[in-house]
């Protein structure tokens, strides 16, 4: 499931979401990864150019930061899965995956370049953003993949 929030900025947004189990079919990322992930869409430019803050189940949980950057291109058809750089963290907590049937957050706040990643009441991942990664007037969105969700995406008024 991919979605973004209109008229939403980056500066701190919140998913609460109940994990409801997995998705009956299974499906592979266009990498042919196996991956079970729910996570915040920030500067959600379009699907070419957008930074994700994903709290995966599996292969490995945890909590993970990436950014797509593709210049010139807009639609996963000019793209495909090309253009992603996964970014280290300077600080991070080892995660569980979330459990089902429980509620949880996972919240993102970018101040100036430093993002950090809330996973329920833990600060999980903190690290600073490079230049390519922000677009300061995109909006956010949310993510999800082979999970079954109920969610809430919440942002700051404009």
């Amino acid at each position: 499931m991919r979605a973004i929030v209109p008229g939403s900025t980056t500066n701190n947004v919140a998913l609460r979401f109940t994990l409801l189990g997995l998705t009956e079919r299974q499906v592979a990322l266009a990498s042919g990864e196996q991956r079970q992930q729910v996570g915040l869409k920030l500067f959600a430019v379009d699907a070419c150019n957008v930074l994700y803050a994903m709290w995966r189940l599996a292969p490995k949980p945890g909590i993970v930061v990436n950014f797509k950057r593709n210049p010139g291109q807009h639609t996963s058809r000019e793209c495909g899965n090309r253009g992603y750089t996964l970014l280290r963290p300077k600080q991070h907590v080892r995660l569980e995956a979330p459990s089902s049937g429980e509620p949880h957050t996972l919240r993102a706040q970018v101040d100036g370049k430093v993002l950090r990643v809330w996973a329920d009441d833990t600060l999980a991942w903190t690290g600073e953003l490079p230049e390519e990664a922000l677009a300061p007037d995109a909006p956010v969105g949310l993510r999800s993949d082979n999970v079954r969700l109920s969610l809430q995406l919440s942002t700051p008024p404009p």
